[in-house]
């Protein structure tokens, strides 16, 4: 396998470029139209999917600029954090996640809190209106990481998601390795799910001409928001914006962890066909979103989509 562009020497990925495999379905068959699967949830055991895509250049960043402490955000289960928590434990850096909801300090841990901070990350527990407040100054560069610098020490501060320029530019390599798979032309259709806008901004500023990409979004009440912050990244990334791509906001399944018994349904019907287990907050909803828009003719025959497997199921 040829050498990823990220992260380079700091944390190799052992399946890159990850595999892309063909899903043949009914649903997809009566509509004329193609289904493949780029399972990046392959592409590292400890930081799978988007994670790793995404973590890749900041990484590089952190290990080249000399720090070594990462601040981010996340939710009680945020694969993020566990993610950065990993990361940062395989580097030799030390990790802070800041934390949404005061009440979970004193609470037991869940599985996900446990992992990341037998990882070694430091969790620190924040208000809704806190964490909301701080997140939103560090993603909006309201001066936010300088007070996070002042409080933890010198230390490359994250956004939630991780989502950055640097994060942007790491996932358009998804795009990169389907051209060299045999490329994407008009008749193609990039999907993924879409929390932060992190990989969509990526992937759809790396498509060529004529191919389009679709972002499905997994929270409730983004409509505009998150098209706002895909653009953000882009300007932010490439000093420019980009055309060819549109988020579904119809697939979120009543909101941002909610996994309704349709969509439970969805996701066991699917790995009782093709073998392949699916991740419910994320990946499931966009897939599910693939079918339904499917199945309701909203692609031409002869299109041929290519759903990114972004991450891991959880652990059972």
């Amino acid at each position: 396998m040829r050498a990823a562009p990220y992260p380079g020497r700091v944390l190799q990925a052992p399946c890159v470029p990850t595999p892309l495999v063909p899903c043949v379905d009914e649903v997809f068959e009566r509509a004329g139209v193609g289904l493949r699967l780029k399972r990046d949830d392959l592409v590292h055991p400890l930081v799978p999917g988007n994670k790793w895509r995404k973590l890749g250049p900041n990484l590089e960043s952190a290990v080249r600029e000399g720090h070594r402490r990462l601040v981010t955000f996340g939710g009680a289960y945020s694969t993020h954090l566990r993610a950065v928590a990993l990361a940062a434990g395989a580097l030799g850096l030390s990790s802070v996640g800041l934390v949404r909801g005061e009440e979970l300090a004193g609470a037991p841990r869940n599985w996900s809190l446990r992992a990341a901070e037998e990882a070694g990350m430091e969790l620190v527990f924040l208000s809704r209106a806190e964490y909301r407040e701080a997140a939103g100054r560090v993603a909006g560069g309201g001066g936010g990481e300088a007070e996070l610098r002042r409080r933890f020490g010198p230390c490359l501060v994250l956004p939630e998601g991780g989502s950055n320029a640097l994060a942007a530019r790491g996932a358009r390599a998804v795009v990169a390795e389907l051209l060299e798979s045999g490329g994407l032309g008009e008749r193609d259709v990039v999907c993924c799910p879409v929390g932060t806008g992190g990989t969509l901004a990526g992937i759809a500023a790396g498509l060529p001409p004529g191919a389009r990409a679709l972002g499905v979004a997994v929270l409730r009440g983004g409509e505009g928001y998150l098209e706002g912050e895909v653009t953000r990244l882009h300007r932010e990334a490439y000093g420019r914006e980009f055309d060819g791509w549109r988020i579904d906001h119809g697939h979120h399944g009543g909101g941002y962890g909610r996994v309704p018994a349709a969509l439970e349904e969805f996701a066991a019907g699917f790995e009782r066909r093709h073998g392949i287990a699916l991740e419910r907050r994320y990946v499931a909803k966009a897939l599910a979103a693939l079918y339904d828009l499917t199945a309701a003719g909203a692609f031409p025959p002869g299109t041929r989509l290519t759903a990114v497997v972004t991450g891991l199921p959880d652990p059972v």
